[in-house]
Protein backbone atom coordinates (compact mmCIF):
# COMPACT_ATOMS: atom_id res chain seq x y z
CA UNK A 1 0.00 0.00 0.00
CA UNK A 2 2.88 2.37 0.74
CA UNK A 3 5.41 0.36 -1.27
CA UNK A 4 7.65 2.69 -3.30
CA UNK A 5 5.66 5.76 -2.27
CA UNK A 6 7.94 8.77 -1.88
CA UNK A 7 7.21 10.39 1.47
CA UNK A 8 8.75 13.65 2.67
CA UNK A 9 8.60 13.99 6.45
CA UNK A 10 8.83 17.56 7.78
CA UNK A 11 9.64 17.92 11.48
CA UNK A 12 9.07 21.10 13.49
CA UNK A 13 9.98 22.13 17.03
CA UNK A 14 7.73 20.15 19.37
CA UNK A 15 8.25 17.56 22.08
CA UNK A 16 6.06 15.29 19.95
CA UNK A 17 9.00 14.95 17.53
CA UNK A 18 9.98 11.78 19.39
CA UNK A 19 7.02 10.10 17.66
CA UNK A 20 8.46 10.97 14.27
CA UNK A 21 11.20 8.39 14.70
CA UNK A 22 8.56 5.67 15.00
CA UNK A 23 6.67 7.11 12.01
CA UNK A 24 9.78 7.04 9.81
CA UNK A 25 10.61 3.50 10.91
CA UNK A 26 7.13 2.19 10.05
CA UNK A 27 7.11 3.95 6.68
CA UNK A 28 10.47 2.43 5.75
CA UNK A 29 9.34 -1.05 6.90
CA UNK A 30 6.30 -0.73 4.65
CA UNK A 31 8.52 -0.05 1.66
CA UNK A 32 8.16 3.71 1.38
CA UNK A 33 11.10 5.87 0.31
CA UNK A 34 11.45 8.47 3.06
CA UNK A 35 13.31 11.76 3.17
CA UNK A 36 13.32 14.10 6.16
CA UNK A 37 13.57 17.87 6.45
CA UNK A 38 13.68 19.64 9.83
CA UNK A 39 13.46 23.15 11.23
CA UNK A 40 16.50 24.18 13.26
CA UNK A 41 14.41 24.17 16.45
CA UNK A 42 13.27 20.59 15.78
CA UNK A 43 16.87 19.41 16.26
CA UNK A 44 16.53 20.30 19.95
CA UNK A 45 13.93 17.55 20.33
CA UNK A 46 15.28 14.81 18.03
CA UNK A 47 18.60 14.60 16.23
CA UNK A 48 19.08 14.50 12.46
CA UNK A 49 21.36 11.52 13.07
CA UNK A 50 18.45 9.49 14.49
CA UNK A 51 16.09 10.26 11.62
CA UNK A 52 18.82 9.90 9.03
CA UNK A 53 19.74 6.45 10.36
CA UNK A 54 16.11 5.32 10.27
CA UNK A 55 15.33 6.79 6.83
CA UNK A 56 18.71 5.85 5.32
CA UNK A 57 18.76 9.31 3.75
CA UNK A 58 20.57 12.52 4.62
CA UNK A 59 18.40 14.79 6.78
CA UNK A 60 18.25 18.41 5.63
CA UNK A 61 18.00 21.31 8.08
CA UNK A 62 19.58 24.38 6.48
CA UNK A 63 19.04 25.93 3.07
CA UNK A 64 22.76 25.66 2.57
CA UNK A 65 25.96 24.78 4.31
CA UNK A 66 29.44 25.85 3.31
CA UNK A 67 29.66 23.37 0.48
CA UNK A 68 26.17 22.54 -0.75
CA UNK A 69 22.74 24.10 -1.43
CA UNK A 70 19.58 22.19 -0.47
CA UNK A 71 17.28 22.29 -3.50
CA UNK A 72 13.97 22.97 -1.77
CA UNK A 73 12.01 23.11 -5.04
CA UNK A 74 13.05 19.61 -6.08
CA UNK A 75 12.15 18.10 -2.69
CA UNK A 76 8.52 19.17 -3.02
CA UNK A 77 8.40 17.87 -6.59
CA UNK A 78 10.05 14.58 -5.69
CA UNK A 79 7.53 13.55 -3.04
CA UNK A 80 4.19 11.83 -3.53
CA UNK A 81 3.14 13.18 -0.12
CA UNK A 82 4.58 15.65 2.39
CA UNK A 83 3.75 14.92 6.03
CA UNK A 84 4.43 17.68 8.57
CA UNK A 85 4.63 15.82 11.88
CA UNK A 86 4.66 17.31 14.38
CA UNK A 87 3.29 20.66 13.27
CA UNK A 88 4.03 23.33 15.88
CA UNK A 89 1.90 26.40 16.47
CA UNK A 90 4.71 28.61 15.17
CA UNK A 91 5.15 26.74 11.88
CA UNK A 92 1.37 26.52 11.42
CA UNK A 93 1.20 30.32 11.55
CA UNK A 94 4.00 30.70 9.04
CA UNK A 95 2.49 28.12 6.66
CA UNK A 96 -0.88 29.89 6.81
CA UNK A 97 0.63 33.30 6.06
CA UNK A 98 3.41 32.47 3.62
CA UNK A 99 6.36 32.77 5.99
CA UNK A 100 9.65 31.46 4.62
CA UNK A 101 12.53 31.74 7.10
CA UNK A 102 13.82 28.15 7.01
CA UNK A 103 14.29 25.23 4.65
CA UNK A 104 11.11 23.41 5.73
CA UNK A 105 8.92 26.40 4.89
CA UNK A 106 10.70 26.90 1.56
CA UNK A 107 9.98 23.26 0.71
CA UNK A 108 6.33 23.63 1.72
CA UNK A 109 5.76 26.79 -0.32
CA UNK A 110 7.29 25.23 -3.44
CA UNK A 111 5.76 21.76 -3.02
CA UNK A 112 3.59 20.43 -5.84
CA UNK A 113 2.67 17.27 -3.93
CA UNK A 114 -0.25 16.93 -1.47
CA UNK A 115 0.55 18.12 2.06
CA UNK A 116 -0.88 16.76 5.32
CA UNK A 117 -0.14 18.12 8.78
CA UNK A 118 -0.33 16.50 12.23
CA UNK A 119 -0.55 19.35 14.76
CA UNK A 120 0.85 19.12 18.29
CA UNK A 121 0.41 21.73 21.00
CA UNK A 122 -1.07 22.39 24.42
CA UNK A 123 -4.87 22.49 24.74
CA UNK A 124 -5.29 26.22 25.42
CA UNK A 125 -3.01 27.01 22.50
CA UNK A 126 -4.84 24.51 20.27
CA UNK A 127 -8.22 26.08 21.05
CA UNK A 128 -7.10 29.68 20.56
CA UNK A 129 -9.15 31.38 17.78
CA UNK A 130 -5.98 32.43 15.95
CA UNK A 131 -4.78 28.84 15.76
CA UNK A 132 -8.17 27.58 14.59
CA UNK A 133 -8.30 30.31 11.94
CA UNK A 134 -4.84 29.32 10.74
CA UNK A 135 -6.04 25.73 10.36
CA UNK A 136 -9.01 26.92 8.30
CA UNK A 137 -6.63 28.92 6.12
CA UNK A 138 -4.34 25.92 5.70
CA UNK A 139 -7.26 23.72 4.63
CA UNK A 140 -8.41 26.38 2.18
CA UNK A 141 -5.08 25.96 0.37
CA UNK A 142 -5.94 22.29 -0.22
CA UNK A 143 -3.83 20.91 2.63
CA UNK A 144 -5.07 18.10 4.87
CA UNK A 145 -5.17 18.14 8.68
CA UNK A 146 -5.01 14.97 10.78
CA UNK A 147 -7.07 15.55 13.96
CA UNK A 148 -5.28 15.86 17.29
CA UNK A 149 -5.88 13.38 20.08
CA UNK A 150 -7.02 13.98 23.65
CA UNK A 151 -4.64 12.87 26.38
CA UNK A 152 -1.72 13.84 28.58
CA UNK A 153 0.12 16.89 27.29
CA UNK A 154 3.69 18.09 27.74
CA UNK A 155 2.45 20.74 30.18
CA UNK A 156 1.18 17.98 32.47
CA UNK A 157 -2.43 18.88 31.70
CA UNK A 158 -4.94 16.51 30.17
CA UNK A 159 -6.82 17.64 27.08
CA UNK A 160 -6.84 18.15 23.31
CA UNK A 161 -3.64 18.81 21.41
CA UNK A 162 -1.67 15.54 21.35
CA UNK A 163 -0.23 14.71 17.95
CA UNK A 164 -1.84 11.71 16.28
CA UNK A 165 0.00 8.46 16.92
CA UNK A 166 2.36 7.22 14.17
CA UNK A 167 0.01 4.30 13.44
CA UNK A 168 -2.87 6.75 12.89
CA UNK A 169 -0.77 8.79 10.47
CA UNK A 170 0.17 5.59 8.60
CA UNK A 171 -3.52 4.67 8.36
CA UNK A 172 -4.35 8.14 7.05
CA UNK A 173 -1.60 7.95 4.41
CA UNK A 174 -2.66 4.45 3.34
CA UNK A 175 -6.29 5.54 2.97
CA UNK A 176 -5.16 8.65 1.11
CA UNK A 177 -3.26 6.68 -1.51
CA UNK A 178 -6.08 4.15 -1.81
CA UNK A 179 -8.58 6.98 -2.31
CA UNK A 180 -6.29 8.51 -4.90
CA UNK A 181 -7.03 5.51 -7.08
CA UNK A 182 -10.78 5.24 -6.54
CA UNK A 183 -11.73 7.13 -9.72
CA UNK A 184 -8.97 5.87 -12.01
CA UNK A 185 -10.23 5.86 -15.59
CA UNK A 186 -13.63 7.35 -14.71
CA UNK A 187 -14.60 9.83 -17.46
CA UNK A 188 -16.18 12.96 -16.02
CA UNK A 189 -17.54 16.08 -17.71
CA UNK A 190 -17.58 19.25 -15.57
CA UNK A 191 -19.02 22.60 -16.60
CA UNK A 192 -17.47 25.56 -14.79
CA UNK A 193 -18.02 29.29 -14.37
CA UNK A 194 -20.44 31.82 -15.83
CA UNK A 195 -21.48 32.48 -19.40
CA UNK A 196 -21.40 35.81 -21.21
CA UNK A 197 -24.46 36.70 -23.27
CA UNK A 198 -23.43 39.52 -25.57
CA UNK A 199 -25.56 42.65 -25.92
CA UNK A 200 -23.15 44.42 -28.26
CA UNK A 201 -19.40 44.04 -28.95
CA UNK A 202 -18.43 45.38 -25.51
CA UNK A 203 -21.31 44.54 -23.14
CA UNK A 204 -22.83 41.32 -21.94
CA UNK A 205 -25.25 39.77 -19.44
CA UNK A 206 -23.59 37.51 -16.88
CA UNK A 207 -23.38 36.72 -13.14
CA UNK A 208 -20.81 36.73 -10.34
CA UNK A 209 -19.68 33.11 -10.67
CA UNK A 210 -15.89 32.85 -10.35
CA UNK A 211 -15.60 29.17 -11.22
CA UNK A 212 -13.90 28.36 -7.88
CA UNK A 213 -16.36 25.63 -6.87
CA UNK A 214 -16.20 23.91 -10.23
CA UNK A 215 -12.43 24.16 -10.33
CA UNK A 216 -12.16 22.60 -6.86
CA UNK A 217 -14.26 19.67 -8.11
CA UNK A 218 -12.10 19.35 -11.23
CA UNK A 219 -8.90 19.32 -9.15
CA UNK A 220 -10.26 16.71 -6.74
CA UNK A 221 -11.41 14.47 -9.60
CA UNK A 222 -8.00 14.75 -11.22
CA UNK A 223 -6.19 13.89 -7.97
CA UNK A 224 -8.30 10.77 -7.63
CA UNK A 225 -7.52 9.47 -11.09
CA UNK A 226 -10.53 10.59 -13.14
CA UNK A 227 -10.19 11.58 -16.79
CA UNK A 228 -11.70 15.08 -16.69
CA UNK A 229 -13.12 17.14 -19.52
CA UNK A 230 -13.80 20.67 -18.32
CA UNK A 231 -16.07 23.01 -20.25
CA UNK A 232 -15.14 26.43 -18.89
CA UNK A 233 -16.94 29.69 -19.32
CA UNK A 234 -15.07 32.98 -18.73
CA UNK A 235 -13.77 32.07 -15.27
CA UNK A 236 -11.69 34.32 -13.03
CA UNK A 237 -9.55 31.44 -11.72
CA UNK A 238 -6.43 30.05 -13.33
CA UNK A 239 -7.02 26.94 -15.44
CA UNK A 240 -4.33 24.26 -14.89
CA UNK A 241 -2.53 23.23 -18.07
CA UNK A 242 -2.91 19.53 -17.20
CA UNK A 243 -6.73 19.61 -17.31
CA UNK A 244 -8.38 18.94 -20.68
CA UNK A 245 -10.32 22.19 -21.09
CA UNK A 246 -12.73 23.41 -23.72
CA UNK A 247 -13.25 27.16 -23.35
CA UNK A 248 -16.61 28.65 -24.27
CA UNK A 249 -18.28 32.00 -23.76
CA UNK A 250 -22.04 31.81 -24.27
CA UNK A 251 -24.78 29.52 -22.98
CA UNK A 252 -25.33 28.26 -26.53
CA UNK A 253 -21.66 27.30 -26.88
CA UNK A 254 -21.70 25.52 -23.52
CA UNK A 255 -24.88 23.70 -24.54
CA UNK A 256 -23.46 22.48 -27.85
CA UNK A 257 -20.15 21.27 -26.37
CA UNK A 258 -21.89 19.56 -23.42
CA UNK A 259 -24.29 17.68 -25.69
CA UNK A 260 -21.41 16.65 -27.95
CA UNK A 261 -19.23 15.21 -25.17
CA UNK A 262 -21.79 13.81 -22.71
CA UNK A 263 -22.44 10.44 -24.46
CA UNK A 264 -18.82 9.37 -23.86
CA UNK A 265 -18.88 10.25 -20.14
CA UNK A 266 -19.53 8.22 -16.98
CA UNK A 267 -20.49 11.30 -14.96
CA UNK A 268 -21.42 14.88 -15.71
CA UNK A 269 -21.23 17.52 -12.96
CA UNK A 270 -22.80 20.76 -14.09
CA UNK A 271 -21.45 23.45 -11.76
CA UNK A 272 -21.60 26.27 -14.32
CA UNK A 273 -23.89 29.22 -13.63
CA UNK A 274 -25.37 29.33 -17.13
CA UNK A 275 -27.45 32.36 -18.09
CA UNK A 276 -31.18 31.58 -18.29
CA UNK A 277 -31.79 34.31 -20.88
CA UNK A 278 -29.83 35.82 -23.75
CA UNK A 279 -30.51 38.92 -25.88
CA UNK A 280 -32.71 38.12 -28.88
CA UNK A 281 -30.71 40.54 -31.03
CA UNK A 282 -27.01 41.35 -30.58
CA UNK A 283 -26.01 44.75 -31.88
CA UNK A 284 -23.10 44.70 -34.32
CA UNK A 285 -21.88 48.04 -32.97
CA UNK A 286 -21.65 49.53 -29.49
CA UNK A 287 -25.04 50.82 -28.34
CA UNK A 288 -24.73 54.51 -27.54
CA UNK A 289 -26.40 56.11 -24.54
CA UNK A 290 -29.58 57.93 -25.51
CA UNK A 291 -32.40 59.77 -23.75
CA UNK A 292 -35.05 57.53 -22.24
CA UNK A 293 -35.05 53.83 -21.42
CA UNK A 294 -33.39 51.07 -23.40
CA UNK A 295 -35.67 48.13 -24.03
CA UNK A 296 -34.24 44.72 -24.74
CA UNK A 297 -35.93 41.47 -25.68
CA UNK A 298 -34.47 38.35 -24.05
CA UNK A 299 -34.83 34.78 -25.26
CA UNK A 300 -34.68 31.73 -23.01
CA UNK A 301 -31.45 29.76 -23.36
CA UNK A 302 -31.35 26.00 -23.92
CA UNK A 303 -31.49 23.92 -20.72
CA UNK A 304 -28.28 21.90 -20.55
CA UNK A 305 -29.23 19.88 -17.46
CA UNK A 306 -32.66 18.95 -18.81
CA UNK A 307 -31.25 18.01 -22.21
CA UNK A 308 -28.56 15.77 -20.70
CA UNK A 309 -31.19 14.33 -18.35
CA UNK A 310 -33.15 13.22 -21.40
CA UNK A 311 -30.03 11.73 -23.00
CA UNK A 312 -28.45 9.89 -20.08
CA UNK A 313 -28.27 6.11 -19.92
CA UNK A 314 -28.74 3.99 -16.76
CA UNK A 315 -24.95 3.74 -16.46
CA UNK A 316 -24.41 7.51 -16.38
CA UNK A 317 -24.69 9.85 -13.39
CA UNK A 318 -25.82 13.43 -13.89
CA UNK A 319 -25.33 16.05 -11.17
CA UNK A 320 -26.81 19.54 -11.30
CA UNK A 321 -26.39 22.62 -9.13
CA UNK A 322 -29.08 24.95 -7.82
CA UNK A 323 -28.43 28.40 -6.37
CA UNK A 324 -31.58 29.69 -4.68
CA UNK A 325 -32.68 32.70 -2.64
CA UNK A 326 -36.04 31.39 -1.35
CA UNK A 327 -37.94 28.09 -1.00
CA UNK A 328 -34.56 26.47 -1.48
CA UNK A 329 -35.35 22.80 -0.84
CA UNK A 330 -38.65 22.97 -2.71
CA UNK A 331 -36.98 24.36 -5.84
CA UNK A 332 -34.02 21.96 -5.59
CA UNK A 333 -36.30 18.91 -5.36
CA UNK A 334 -38.38 20.19 -8.27
CA UNK A 335 -35.25 20.63 -10.35
CA UNK A 336 -34.10 17.12 -9.44
CA UNK A 337 -37.38 15.66 -10.73
CA UNK A 338 -38.03 17.90 -13.72
CA UNK A 339 -34.51 17.66 -15.16
CA UNK A 340 -34.13 13.89 -14.57
CA UNK A 341 -30.85 14.49 -12.71
CA UNK A 342 -29.46 11.90 -10.32
CA UNK A 343 -28.38 14.50 -7.83
CA UNK A 344 -28.80 18.22 -7.10
CA UNK A 345 -26.30 20.24 -5.07
CA UNK A 346 -28.07 23.17 -3.44
CA UNK A 347 -26.49 26.50 -2.54
CA UNK A 348 -28.50 29.17 -0.79
CA UNK A 349 -27.59 32.82 -0.96
CA UNK A 350 -29.13 33.08 2.51
CA UNK A 351 -26.22 31.09 3.96
CA UNK A 352 -23.48 33.38 5.22
CA UNK A 353 -20.10 32.66 3.66
CA UNK A 354 -21.53 30.61 0.78
CA UNK A 355 -22.22 31.32 -2.86
CA UNK A 356 -20.37 33.13 -5.64
CA UNK A 357 -16.80 34.36 -5.48
CA UNK A 358 -15.71 33.24 -2.02
CA UNK A 359 -13.42 30.44 -0.92
CA UNK A 360 -16.06 28.73 1.25
CA UNK A 361 -19.41 27.14 0.49
CA UNK A 362 -22.33 25.55 2.31
CA UNK A 363 -24.32 22.90 0.48
CA UNK A 364 -27.12 20.39 0.72
CA UNK A 365 -27.34 17.37 -1.58
CA UNK A 366 -30.55 15.69 -2.74
CA UNK A 367 -30.67 12.56 -4.91
CA UNK A 368 -33.18 10.38 -6.74
CA UNK A 369 -32.98 7.68 -4.06
CA UNK A 370 -34.44 10.02 -1.46
CA UNK A 371 -31.21 10.85 0.36
CA UNK A 372 -30.81 14.33 1.82
CA UNK A 373 -27.47 15.52 3.16
CA UNK A 374 -26.75 18.88 4.78
CA UNK A 375 -23.17 20.07 5.22
CA UNK A 376 -21.69 22.89 7.27
CA UNK A 377 -19.78 25.79 5.74
CA UNK A 378 -16.34 24.62 4.60
CA UNK A 379 -13.56 25.54 2.14
CA UNK A 380 -14.58 24.73 -1.42
CA UNK A 381 -11.74 22.20 -1.61
CA UNK A 382 -13.42 20.25 1.21
CA UNK A 383 -16.89 20.74 -0.31
CA UNK A 384 -15.58 19.22 -3.53
CA UNK A 385 -14.57 16.08 -1.63
CA UNK A 386 -18.03 15.86 -0.02
CA UNK A 387 -19.72 16.13 -3.41
CA UNK A 388 -17.52 13.51 -5.06
CA UNK A 389 -17.81 11.12 -2.11
CA UNK A 390 -21.60 11.53 -2.25
CA UNK A 391 -21.63 10.63 -5.95
CA UNK A 392 -19.53 7.52 -5.27
CA UNK A 393 -21.87 6.49 -2.44
CA UNK A 394 -24.91 7.04 -4.69
CA UNK A 395 -23.35 4.95 -7.45
CA UNK A 396 -22.76 2.01 -5.11
CA UNK A 397 -26.02 2.11 -3.14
Amino acid sequence: MLLNKKILIAVTGSIAAYKTAVLVRILVKQGAVVKVVMTPSATSFITPLTLGTLSKEEVLVELSDNSQWANHAMLGRWADLMIVAPLSCNTLSKMAHGGCDNLLLAVYLSATCPVVVAPAMDEDMWKHPAVQQNLITLRSFGNFVIPVNTGELASGLFGEGRMAEPEEIITWATNFFNKQQDLTGKKVLVTVGPTHEMIDPVRYISNASSGKMGMAIVEELYKRGAVVTMIAGPVSVKIPAYIHTISVSSAEEMYQVSVEHFPAMDWAILTAAVADYTPSVVSAVKIKKQDGALEMMLTKTKDILKTLGGMKTPDQILVGFALETNNEEEFALKKLKDKNADMIVLNSLNDKGAGFGGDNNKISIFDQKGNRQHFETAPKTEVAKDIINSIIHYAHE
